[in-house]
């Protein structure tokens, strides 16, 4: 049973109060970001007159999205402690509005940029006010050929809040509305099932609690498929209309531009997947031979492949197992690791109304934050030290960047996490003390590569075969949905797998649908951190150097420059070859030890 929120003791909650202790200060920054937003518009048609115009007017902007995120990092994240609290909802949304004005009045200055004559832009950047705004400049420029006239941004801008209705809806019936039944439990007592408790279910040695527990959340989403589709099917219409009216081929095309990826990229990982699943066909029929099944199903593909064997992971020795498994990557970087843990940068406990999953969050001028929905296990220690990758991310860029180029690119952001979760089980592994230890850190190892490999790619193929539909004016329903994502997990589980008809309702719990190709960075994240942590145990201290650096660059280059500096080329298909193989090898290995 979760716990009130209020009967969770202050250590394990986050203290974001420290970035607007009182209502006063937040009303203070509104009427801030609303005198900012009345000069920056006093620009309006004049960038191009001098350099001194330019300069003020993204000065403003840019103070003025600075404070902007505050309130919109500091607002969502008191709400997701509790998404039934009206007054949270209440000024979330308020937020939302005014970020959506500070986008309006600010909608004219990307075309005037453009506008202004190349050897005069030239010029002004060549001045010591504006030689600091070069990269950003130069970016703009570059998009060029998909910024439209002043009328039309502004117009995009007016609409953006309602774009992000299809989300906000997902989340509300997600986190808040939906009520999923109680199942039996051991020695009968009942469970009551919730979106984070259903993934340790799924682990459960008893077999009819995962089946009860698979059967009883699909058979709820059965229920709202079509009010899932519905959202869903208006989240890709959204991405489409923005990625037509900007010119591009396609909404991947326009998703993976402002990272500078091709699109072969994003097909190379898929095609890569496709001709590297007989391995993930071994692994499974490893595990059916394991747990004694005559035919495995969907609800038996996340049991630890251990008889009696399980790692209970209390948070505080969570601390200490990330602390020692870091440490390759030098004391710098604990040193900020041990104040996440000491100075309250961690939400850790599920509570009543909390929104579920784990992210890491925070704005320039604060810290980062994380929230968590902890439970004792080993899933929760690699969830922590993942975020945990994030965070360091976020506070090596946000402590070394100026804020214009403090936001890494989402193309990279999982190589941080990643890299932490290789060096947690190298650590464990290591530190094995028996063969059933090894067995279980080995399958959950090659569970973590299944699901942020395999896995992510599969819903990486979902979205582009269901964003191709719709550009091609194919409507989608709960049906087709279905059909579709049934489909895909035959084509990756069909080999060993009994893929039971459920699965296919699969696509209406998963929240990354609602953020434009986002899932396939999960796998080239994985791919990436997967060469640099090999590096970092081999070489020591020069990759190390190097890694931290990539860290500290937040968004002065584009990610594949980035990650081409820190040691690893993500253009060519042999950086997700080579990370399959390591899953081949390691699947062979454990097929040893069983």
């Amino acid at each position: 049973m979760n716990k009130d929120r209020n009967l969770i003791e202050e250590e394990y909650k986050w203290n974001i109060e420290e970035m607007y202790p009182n209502e006063e200060d937040i009303d203070l920054d509104i009427k801030k970001v609303e005198d900012l937003i009345n000069k920056v518009k006093l620009y309006k048609g004049k960038l191009g007159d001098s350099k001194d115009n330019l300069c003020e007017a993204l000065i403003l902007s840019i103070d003025a999205s600075r404070i902007v995120s505050n309130l919109y990092v500091y607002t969502h994240m008191k709400l997701h402690e509790d998404t039934r609290i009206n007054e949270n909802q209440a000024i979330a949304t308020k937020i939302e509005m005014i970020s959506t004005e500070l986008s309006m009045a600010t909608s004219y200055m990307i075309p005037e940029i453009i506008s202004i004559d190349d050897n005069k832009l030239k010029e002004f950047l060549q001045s010591e006010e504006l030689r600091f705004y070069k990269k950003y400049i130069d970016d703009i420029i570059r998009q060029k050929p998909h910024t439209l006239s002043e009328k039309e941004e502004e117009i995009l801008a007016a609409v953006s809040d309602i774009s992000g209705v299809a989300e906000n809806v997902y989340d509300m019936l997600s986190f808040a509305d939906l009520e999923f039944p109680e199942i039996d439990g051991e020695d009968g007592n009942k469970i009551k099932l919730t979106n984070s408790n259903f993934s340790v279910l799924l682990k459960s040695k008893n077999r009819k609690i995962r089946k009860d527990a698979f059967e009883a959340v699909y058979s709820t989403y059965e229920k709202y498929k079509n009010t899932f589709a519905s959202t869903l099917y208006g989240g890709i219409k959204s991405e489409i209309f923005y990625a037509k009216m900007r010119k591009y081929n396609s909404a991947l095309e326009g998703s993976l531009f402002n990272d500078d990826v091709n699109v072969d990229v994003y097909n190379n990982l898929i095609l890569a997947m496709d001709e590297n699943l007989d391995s993930l066909n071994k692994y499974i029929e490893l595990k059916k031979k394991f747990l004694k099944l005559d035919e495995i199903h969907m609800y038996d593909l996340y049991v630890p492949l251990t008889e009696n064997f399980d790692m209970n992971i209390p948070y505080e020795k969570a601390q200490d197992i990330i602390l020692k498994a870091l440490k390759p990557l030098g004391e710098d970087y604990l040193s900020i690791i041990r104040r996440a843990f000491s100075e309250r940068w961690i939400d850790v406990y599920e509570n009543e109304g909390k929104q579920g999953g784990a992210y890491s969050w925070g704005s320039y001028d604060s810290h980062p934050y994380i929230l968590m929905n902890y439970h004792d296990d080993l899933n929760s220690l690699f969830t922590l030290i993942h975020e945990l990758g994030h965070s360091v991310h976020s506070y090596y860029s946000r402590s070394t960047q100026e804020y214009l180029y403090s936001d890494y690119k989402i193309f990279v952001a999982e190589v941080a996490s990643t890299l932490n979760e290789l060096l947690l089980i190298n650590y464990l592994l290591e530190n094995s003390s028996s063969k059933e230890e090894t067995i279980y850190l080995l399958n959950y190892y090659l569970e973590q590569f299944r699901t942020t490999v395999y896995r992510q790619t599969m819903f990486a193929e979902f979205e582009k075969i269901t964003h191709e539909k719709v550009e091609r004016k194919e409507p989608l329903t709960a049906k087709e949905f279905t059909d579709i994502y049934y489909g895909l997990n035959e084509k990756y589980y069909g080999k060993s797998c009994n893929v039971d008809k459920q699965i296919g309702l699969e696509w209406a719990r998963i929240p990354h649908f609602y953020s434009n190709f986002y899932v396939y960075k999960y796998a080239t994240g994985f791919s990436a951190a997967s060469a640099l942590s090999q590096q970092i145990l081999n070489e020591g201290k020069d990759a190390v150097k190097r890694y931290i650096e990539f860290l500290k660059s937040g968004g002065s280059d584009y990610p594949l420059n980035q990650l081409r500096a820190a040691g690893v080329d993500m253009e060519k298909k042999e950086s997700v070859d080579k990370a399959l193989s390591v899953f081949s090898n390691l699947v062979d290995k454990l097929e040893k030890e069983l």
